[in-house]
């Protein structure tokens, strides 16, 4: 399946170290399989008069060999586990996480649900009507050696 990451350099060797703290589904590389989406988040390296490269990997792996959670809603398990990240109190050693991302909107929900504001269920009910996306983060570097291969690199 062919992945799409977005930075402001050509990443042709992946890594999990350059990733930073209390993201989403925690450190790791994160990847995308729409390719409109990696070229939309790679707009704010543009707004910030920063190159931005659209990086382009083959992934093949079977579910079977690493230790795999995916999301395939915005569900309870997704906030739960979303949450825990973010707050940095997530200590599973997953190889790959795939779900939907937190995205502005998603975030300014989410905190209003960390302070109280909206139930669970609200919160659920709000998310339920987001525009389909998805990330796939790889947290281990040797799931990022053995499964992901650099096809090229393009500067937008």
């Amino acid at each position: 399946m062919k992945l799409y990451h977005s930075s402001n350099i050509s990443v042709k060797i992946p890594d999990t170290a350059h990733s930073r703290d209390f993201l989403d589904f925690g450190k790791g590389f994160y990847l995308t399989s729409l390719q409109e989406q990696a070229v939309k988040y790679a707009q704010r390296f543009l707004r910030r008069k920063q190159d931005a490269w659209l990086n382009m990997y083959e992934f093949i792996y079977n579910p079977l060999d690493w230790k795999a959670l995916e999301f395939n809603e915005y569900d309870k398990a997704w906030l739960d586990f979303v949450s825990k990240c973010r707050a940095g109190e997530d200590d599973s050693e997953y190889d790959i996480i795939i779900g939907g991302i937190a995205n502005d909107k998603v975030i300014q929900t989410l905190d209003r649900y960390w302070v109280g504001e909206l139930s669970e269920n609200d919160t659920l009910g709000l998310l339920k009507y987001e525009k389909p996306n998805n990330q796939y983060c790889i947290r281990s570097q040797k799931m990022l050696n053995e499964c992901l291969k650099h096809i090229e690199s393009k500067q937008l």
